[in-house]
């Protein structure tokens, strides 16, 4: 009985996360507002539809502010990747480009134009062949996968049609690390993901299971620039020689490489150019990022370049007139602002690559002092370090049993910080661990004050060991999320 509870209340929320429509008894329910507020005769504000008439600007702001003071604190955010913090003068800029409409390059020129310079701009830092790289933002780096993806896909059909051979099961290697977007592209698109499983020591794609898994419908590989999972760098050099020597065996197999660096992108060139990992692959085939992520931008901007046009199948390029004049388009969104990419374009002006080496350099300094303090602290053990990323997870020594990562998770949350507890993909299921993403804007101090208080909580577990649920719910807690 307590198993059927566990597995509807689990339904129940997967429902709510789709947001479901209210009961028609509860869609009336009015929200309760302070009468200091609003200088209405009336003031009544259904929850779940609209009310008959609206109210004053500053009585609808303060009822929102109200309602989102709910909200976690965004800088003690430790699960995110995504930028919680931005200079008031690119705050003032995003403000006034929200009103532009990115996709109408006829109405707003110079925005596109800004545009262009931050593709030139990745496709240098990136390597990409001189005067030869293509690419475009997107509204994150989940769409910008999306659109590597089908390049890959379009082209795979292209050759196989040419020699007159079925294009009906295409196929996608990666590690079961990926992030949900690779799955959603497979469902989507009707492509067989194939995965490499993780082992323990290994939390990445290994280079020889996936080359085992690579045959004639295997229309791509995609090699992660850090790991959501751990922070790790997957050897992406390694994969292209593999992939080369492939390609020189009988059967010839011409697997192309598309690098998800949705964070790496923006650390790797800063923080670890010896590594080669881009275009200076010929192997690599196009890389997408992430703007909002460790391109210090908020949420709203990813990006996606590709070698050479040739790489950019022309059939998914549309081009539409209707704006005022035509224009071509790659995106699976269409309207959206124009305020992200003035941003992204904003730091890069700000900071040049000096100013984001220093960025990001604090931040992995933090990252590698934290990981060491909380090995130090002696319930733990480090899967990562924080060498690639400024990102490091960790788990419980296998003899600590008188608490779990969820219940360290759930104690931190009750002084604001946000510190995801999650199981690993299949194959290790078994292993609960914690992970910690520094980002632009959490500072030594506040990892300091981290520490104080998970040594607080640790010793409050130690000394009141906690009720652990059977293994079937305890997979339920889970707070994990990109």
């Amino acid at each position: 009985m307590q198993m059927a509870r566990g597995q509807c209340a689990a339904t129940n929320l997967a429902f709510m996360a789709l947001h479901r429509k209210v009961p028609e008894d509860e869609s009336g329910t009015e929200l309760d507002i302070n009468p200091v507020y609003f200088r209405e005769k009336t003031c009544e504000i259904p929850r779940f539809r609209l009310a008959e008439h609206g109210v004053l600007p500053r009585t609808a702001l303060q009822v929102v502010r109200d309602e989102l003071i709910l909200d976690g604190n965004a800088r003690l955010n430790l699960a995110t990747f995504v930028t919680t913090w931005m200079e008031p003068e690119a705050e003032q800029l995003m403000a006034e480009c929200a009103p532009k409409n990115m996709i109408d390059k006829d109405e707003y020129p110079q925005t596109a134009e800004l545009e262009h310079r931050c593709v030139n701009i990745l496709g240098h830092l990136w390597n990409a062949p001189h005067e030869q790289a293509v690419g475009c933002s997107t509204t994150g780096s989940s769409e910008a996968c999306m659109l590597g993806g089908m390049a890959l896909l379009w082209r795979w059909r292209a050759r196989r049609r040419a020699t007159g051979k079925d294009t009906a099961r295409p196929n996608l290697v990666m590690g079961s690390n990926v992030q949900v977007c690779w799955e959603k592209f497979c469902r989507y698109w009707d492509v067989e993901p194939k995965y490499v499983p993780l082992v323990p020591g290994r939390y990445h794609l290994g280079v020889p299971e996936a080359i085992a898994l690579c045959d004639e419908n295997t229309i791509g590989v995609v090699a992660i620039m850090g790991s959501t999972m751990d922070g790790s760098y997957e050897p992406v050099a390694d994969l292209a020689a593999a992939l080369d020597a492939l390609a020189a065996t009988p059967g010839a197999l011409d697997v192309p490489i598309h690098v998800d660096a949705a964070s790496g992108g923006f650390v790797a060139p800063f923080l670890q150019p010896e590594i080669e990992w881009d275009f200076r692959l010929k192997r690599v085939a196009s890389i997408n990022a992430s703007g909002h992520k460790y391109g210090l931008v908020y949420p709203g901007v990813g990006w996606v370049i590709w070698r050479d046009q040739d790489h950019l199948p022309e059939d998914l390029i549309f081009k539409v007139n209707y704006l005022g004049g035509e224009m071509p388009t790659f995106a699976l969104n269409f309207s959206r602002p124009g305020a992200q990419v003035a941003a992204q374009y904003y730091n890069f002006l700000r900071l040049g690559y000096s100013g984001y080496q220093r960025v990001q350099q604090t931040a992995q300094d933090i990252a590698r002092y934290l990981s060491g303090e909380i090995a130090r602290l002696g319930p733990f053990e480090l899967l990562s370090d924080g060498s690639d990323l400024p990102v490091f997870a960790f788990k419980l020594h296998d003899d600590v049993d008188k608490y779990s990562v969820f219940d360290i998770s759930e104690r931190l949350r009750m002084r604001g910080w946000q510190v995801p507890a999650y199981t690993f993909p299949e194959n290790l299921t078994e292993m609960a661990v914690m992970r910690i993403v520094i980002r632009n804007g959490f500072s030594l101090d506040l990892a300091n004050l981290l520490l104080a208080d998970l040594r607080m909580h640790l010793n409050i577990l130690e000394h009141h060991p906690q009720t652990q649920m059977p293994p079937e719910l305890q997979k339920k807690r889970e707070s994990f999320a990109h």
